[in-house]
């Protein structure tokens, strides 16, 4: 059966559609032409209205009277003269049109004298990279035409390039990073310091494109960003390096940013962190803001090594397993770890080969977050006891698929001090704080898109998650709570953020006793049998003996205990 053909207008609508998108679009700029000088002289007397609205606002009240008195009169004057209607009217159409013409100013056909000369001279210092001496014909020679090298070329309000096109011979060793390096180097010299650059290599096309990136924001305060388990935001980036966009609140208005988000998990190639920067750059930060979102899915262990109380507002909290500070509390909370990791790892094998799922208490996410642990290292050193780094290397190789990550923050000086299996096994980097461009390479493996500079805002610097690019990165400000220096805002959005504080498990709090009273009663729940009172022959000598079968017991759960002070 012969199939019917398609109707004309719908084979060919959309070649028609677009004939009739061109043909309104020729006439609208025909009718524009045309009605020009009518839309200037209504422009004009909507110009004219203002103002005159304008001064008879500001007139006094007292002097209203004499002002309506003289327009009456002048009115009065061109209604008598001869041809006074028509000459006043001419007049009036003449003053609309003068003030109805389009003010804008005209575009430059070229740079102006300041520019040139910063063109030319930027030109001259790219002559000794851009010759050579058996060239017949250099596009760089001293005295040159930078016209020619610089095809596009666009300034700032205050007269520094803004964008720049660069045209380079063919010679030219692009390939190699040295030769890249000493370009962009003396391109954000020679174009003003104090701001990053962006620079595009088109090694096809021979062509050099450099642009100003814009301040990352540093107003985005800690909040609840939209993820899903396992996603982790590290703070914000370009728009032009990433494809996401999260919608949060600047300020006091909402817009869409777009973050760096660091996946963790059983599918993560990267499942563990490595932070470094410079005293004050903000590691601490990071760790803060990453324990904020981790304890809304698992559990947390926090080490700082630091010693000054950043992590105080985090003790106690639901999920929150401890917080250490000192030398013993943060071993046996690693052997726990450890322990922990091992036990998870035990039980997952045994129920896939049982065929069956993974049990529950394997699923919950376990963080382990350490800030500064080459502190310890030294004290362990000086006490001859274990180095707590080494308690890291069974959650660091076996931690995915047991749902443990770590996450290590520490100085940028003292990288050489981490021990070998967390710079191995931390396939995510980040690095905040000024560094130059041979530690921000030897920290993320790769050289940033940009240049780096001196003064940078509290969590500001790069990030790499495993062979991906090299992103910038502004970490949200996630400061301490409990510091008198932090502003009222930003204290009340991490508080607004921390879970509740634990409670005992049967509802009730210690209360502190007072020495004068002596021992208070103990109240007997329903049911509990009396105790049998103590002989008073018994002997005190005893208890020494009970002491160390109590201490043999290990330590299930380094999180903090209740005790009652006597």
């Amino acid at each position: 059966m012969a199939r019917r053909p398609l109707p004309r207008i719908l084979s060919n609508g959309s070649a028609q559609l677009a004939r009739s998108r061109e043909l309104a679009r020729t006439a609208a700029d025909s009718a524009t032409d045309v009605l020009h000088p009518l839309i200037t002289i209504t422009r004009g007397l909507r110009r004219l209205a203002a103002a005159g609205r304008r001064r008879w606002t500001e007139t006094p009240k007292e002097r209203r009277g004499a002002l309506l008195f003289l327009v009456a009169s002048v009115v009065l004057v061109v209604a008598l003269v001869p041809y006074g209607p028509l000459l006043a009217a001419i007049t009036l159409m003449a003053a609309a049109a003068w003030q109805g013409r389009d003010r804008s100013p005209a575009a430059s056909d070229g740079p102006d004298e300041s520019q040139s000369q910063r063109l030319k001279s930027l030109y001259e210092a790219l002559v000794p990279y851009f010759s050579a001496a058996e060239d017949p014909e250099p596009l760089y020679s001293h005295g040159g035409a930078w016209d020619k090298a610089f095809p596009t070329y666009a300034f700032d309000g205050g007269g520094r390039i803004s964008q720049l096109v660069i045209r380079y011979p063919a010679y030219f060793t692009d390939g190699e990073a040295e030769a890249r390096a000493r370009i962009e180097h003396l391109l954000a010299a020679k174009s003003g310091r104090g701001r990053e650059y962006h620079f595009t290599w088109d090694e096809e096309g021979n062509q050099l494109t450099v642009g100003v990136l814009l301040p990352l924001p540093v107003d985005i305060a800690a909040q609840r960003f939209v993820t899903t388990p396992g996603e982790t935001v590290l703070g914000f980036t370009d728009p032009t390096r990433v494809q996401r966009t999260l919608p949060l609140i600047q300020g006091e208005k909402q817009r869409d940013v777009p973050p760096v988000v660091w996946r963790t998990g059983l599918r993560s190639t990267e499942p563990h962190l490595l932070a470094l920067g410079q005293p004050g750059s903000g590691t601490s930060t990071l760790l803060r803001s990453i324990a904020l979102q981790a304890l809304q899915y698992g559990d947390v262990v926090i080490v700082d090594g630091g010693g000054t109380g950043e992590y105080a507002c985090l003790t106690g909290r639901d999920g929150v397993l401890a917080v250490e500070a000192g030398l013993a509390g943060v071993t046996a909370s690693l052997e726990w770890a450890a322990t922990e990791t091992e036990r998870r790892l035990i039980a997952a094998n045994q129920a896939h080969q049982a065929g069956d799922p993974p049990p529950d208490d394997t699923k919950r996410p376990l963080w382990i977050l350490l800030d500064r642990p080459t502190a310890f290292t030294h004290l362990a050193t000086a006490d001859g006891r274990k180095d707590p780094q080494s308690l890291l290397q069974v959650p660091l190789r076996h931690g995915r698929p047991a749902n443990v990550t770590v996450v290590v923050a520490d100085q940028l000086d003292s990288l050489d001090a981490l021990s070998e299996p967390v710079r191995q096994h931390t396939r995510a980097r980040v690095v905040l704080g000024p560094a130059t461009t041979e530690q921000l390479e030897s920290v993320l493996g790769a050289p940033p898109h940009t240049t780096p500079i001196d003064e940078l805002p509290p969590g500001r610097g790069y990030a790499r998650l495993g062979n991906g690019p090299v992103h910038r990165l502004q970490v949200p400000a996630t400061p301490n709570p409990y510091d008198d220096a932090t502003p009222d805002a930003l204290c009340e959005a991490v508080l607004d953020l921390l879970p509740p504080r634990t409670t005992p498990a049967d509802g009730e709090t210690i209360p502190e006793q007072d020495q004068s009273e002596g021992e208070p009663e103990r109240v007997l729940a329903e049911g509990e049998p009396e105790s049998a009172p103590v002989a008073p022959e018994a002997s005190s000598e005893s208890e020494p003996e009970a002491t160390p079968a109590l201490a043999k017991e290990p330590l299930q759960n380094p999180g903090p205990v209740l005790t009652k002070e006597k």
